[in-house]
């Protein structure tokens, strides 16, 4: 199985044995290969960092990189792209610092992954740009595609408003919320 560089795409549903042999003895000892990238979860807890400051307070980069435990370089790339898609604003000067916008307050977990990864695609045999010739005869394709409607419903269903009104003791351990 091919994996895109740190996304939550897997692709092709074929997939020659050895291949298979090989990538899982490379990840051996590592998490799954279906996960966030680093960017995308430090977007969504800068987010909910931005949600949980009291109305127009903002927050200083270095501040906000100690909070979140993210690095400051890497988390200055990923505010760039949650400001530039509209749900946070950076400004300048002595009361400067990043705040989060109205669009961020309601947007979605999964809102927040697409302005940082695009389109969120388990597998790319359910990507709606690209087209699988195995759709109509893989027994998997079904699987994927229940797995992906899985997937965005529970991402869709919390707000980052929400997560910030969890309060931070009852934060762990969300599953089944």
């Amino acid at each position: 199985m091919t994996k895109h560089p740190q996304s939550l795409k897997l692709v092709n549903c074929s997939v020659d044995m050895r291949a298979g042999a090989h990538l899982a003895a490379r990840n051996a000892g590592r998490n799954s290969s279906m996960q966030l990238t680093r960017a995308a979860d430090y977007a969504l807890r800068a987010m909910i960092h931005l949600a949980s400051l009291p109305a127009a307070e903002r927050a200083l980069l270095p501040q906000m990189a100690r909070a979140i435990g993210a690095p400051e370089s890497f988390l200055s790339k990923v505010l760039q792209s949650l400001c530039r898609a509209g749900l946070a604003a950076s400004h300048r000067g002595q009361s400067g610092g990043f705040e989060i916008l109205p669009a961020g307050r309601t947007a979605t977990v999964a809102a927040v992954i697409l302005s940082i990864e695009g389109p969120i695609a388990l597998n790319v045999c359910i990507d709606p740009e690209l087209s699988c010739s195995r759709k109509s005869f893989c027994p998997a394709h079904p699987v994927w595609v229940a797995a992906q409607r899985a997937m965005l419903a529970v991402l869709n269903a919390k707000t980052i408003a929400g997560l910030a009104a969890i309060p931070p003791a009852k934060r762990c351990g969300l599953s089944g919320q």
